[in-house]
């Protein structure tokens, strides 16, 4: 597979990007914590690929990045009040939540009732995600158990012939991964610090529980 690389400056290219997805291909992207590579979280084939491309176990689930905190009910039921207070202090930015899963989605994208969900904080990625639908798979742009990549650069060297293109957004600002907090356990439980401390959560996680 030849891997194209679309400078997202370039006019078309975020929508070429989005057309290439929509037509079942994997596409690396730019977040504001890393780079990230996406399908339709609707298409299971797409779905295989990614984890088959990424090397993922089936047990670790695919996060979904929203474009829109309106697209949420794309891909949830229903949230607590925690996670809501949670959405309007820290979205878009550098904070995955892990709230009940839509039954529409398929089973291959989490190994439980739980989905994974953050609007990133980065124009590009937003405008890449809103093309696509406003909802897109994504795990990061690296095979597992090596490094995610931050550039474009990195993201082609590690995907290149794999997946359909590269959406060039330039250098991402955290360059780790995001915080990652469970609103389905009863007290919420932080599978991931990132970005985003314990200390900055606890203020507004005690207010709700």
């Amino acid at each position: 597979m030849k891997t194209l690389h679309l400078n997202a400056q370039q006019p078309g290219a975020i929508e070429q990007a989005a057309h290439l997805l929509r037509q079942g291909l994997i596409i690396a992207f730019p977040t504001d914590t890393l780079y990230g590579i996406g399908v339709n979280p609707f298409d299971t084939a797409a779905l295989e690929q990614l984890y088959a491309v990424k090397g993922r176990p089936a047990e670790k689930g695919i996060p979904i990045l929203l474009a829109d905190a309106a697209d949420l009910e794309k891909v949830t039921g229903s949230i607590s009040e925690l996670a809501q207070a949670l959405i309007e202090q820290y979205w878009p930015g550098p904070l995955t939540l892990v709230v009940p899963r839509h039954p529409q989605l398929p089973a291959i994208i989490s190994p439980n009732e739980g989905i994974a969900v953050r609007i990133p904080d980065h124009t590009v990625s937003r405008a890449f995600i809103r093309a696509a639908g406003g909802v897109v798979a994504a795990s990061s742009a690296n095979r597992t158990g090596e490094q995610p990549a931050s550039n474009a650069a990195e993201a082609f060297e590690a995907l290149a012939g794999h997946i359909g293109a590269v959406l060039d957004g330039g250098q991402v600002q955290y360059g780790r991964a995001s915080t990652v907090l469970d609103c389905m356990s009863n007290p919420p439980k932080l599978l991931r610090e990132g970005p985003i401390t314990v200390k900055n959560l606890s203020r507004i996680i005690a207010k709700l529980t």
